[in-house]
């Protein structure tokens, strides 16, 4: 059972975060506020597995995740990005939550609208709700914006991906913090058998997916640690995503489960990103 951390350790973690930061040399905090958090990093790997139908073979998926809209990050980069995306040409696009930073404050919701709806995937994009998501009343905020765009968005609840005959499975699950996930839920009339992909924006929830017959999980939330020191590691390390912060793991449990937690591509709180470069992933998926 994974424990929620108190509101009140994680500001102290966050101040102590903060003055962490401070003490970096003029040069580091100019890197950390204006450099890094613009070095876009595209990490791709296989998502092998012998559930996974031939039909599938080489289908391509990205993940981007965490962009926290009016925090740091703006529309024009948020513009840059997606035209990135579609670039890249993926089959399927995956949002893994926190769109906005504060969904309720947000004014620019009309040019955000116009920009994702300019995302293709010949066979869809599907989201998740990240705690930023639901915070300050922004559940039905960010469900309209989502569903508006073309976005599914799962919430407890599946999804049949179909090609050339053959299906494999999305799962979605809500948010930890500040949402209801329900595992059991979304699995509901989803064959053993078939090949599982679960979207949970907190990673840390992937030892409690494990007792499930899921292949893979993918997450975010935790922008990698935001800013990492040497020698001390991850200094940001939000409920729900400390134990697996950034890349990829094989969790042990009752099903073997593969988890790869995306480092996101906003800021929150502090706005620095130090060794812990904004992330897209692509997965391209092998049958073996």
């Amino acid at each position: 059972m994974i424990r929620k951390q108190t509101r009140r350790t994680f500001i102290k973690r966050m101040m102590g975060s903060f003055l962490a930061v401070l003490g970096l040399s003029s040069g580091g905090y100019f890197y950390a506020n204006r450099i890094e958090p613009s070095l876009l990093e595209i990490n791709e790997l296989e998502m092998k597995h012998s559930l996974i139908p031939k039909g599938f073979e080489g289908l391509r998926v990205i993940q981007f995740s965490d962009t926290h809209i009016g925090f740091q990050y703006n529309l024009a980069e948020f513009k840059r990005l997606v035209n990135k995306i579609n670039d890249l040409k993926p089959d399927i696009i995956l949002f893994t939550g926190d769109l906005m930073d504060a969904p309720n404050k947000y004014t620019k919701i009309n040019e955000l609208v116009s920009i994702l709806k300019s995302l293709h995937a010949p066979l869809g994009k599907y989201c998740i709700f990240g705690n930023h998501d639901h915070g300050g009343y922004g559940s039905e905020i960010y469900r309209n914006i989502m569903e508006s765009t073309n976005f599914k968005v799962l919430l407890n609840m599946s999804v049949k991906i179909r090609k050339d005959g053959s299906t494999i499975y999305l799962i979605g699950i809500d948010d930890a913090m500040l949402g209801n996930p329900d595992l059991p839920l979304a699995l509901k009339n989803v064959p053993r058998s078939s090949f599982k992909i679960l979207l949970s924006h907190a990673p840390d929830l992937a030892e409690s997916a494990a007792q499930y017959p899921i292949q893979w999980q993918i997450s975010g939330h935790s922008h990698g640690g935001q800013v990492k020191l040497p020698f001390l590691g991850a200094l940001i390390m939000p409920p729900f995503a400390q134990k697996y912060p950034e890349g990829l793991y094989t969790i042990k449990g009752s099903y073997p489960l593969n988890l790869y937690v995306n480092r996101g591509i906003g800021t929150t709180r502090l706005p620095f990103r130090f060794m812990a470069k904004p992330e897209l992933t692509i997965y391209t998926l092998k049958s073996i």
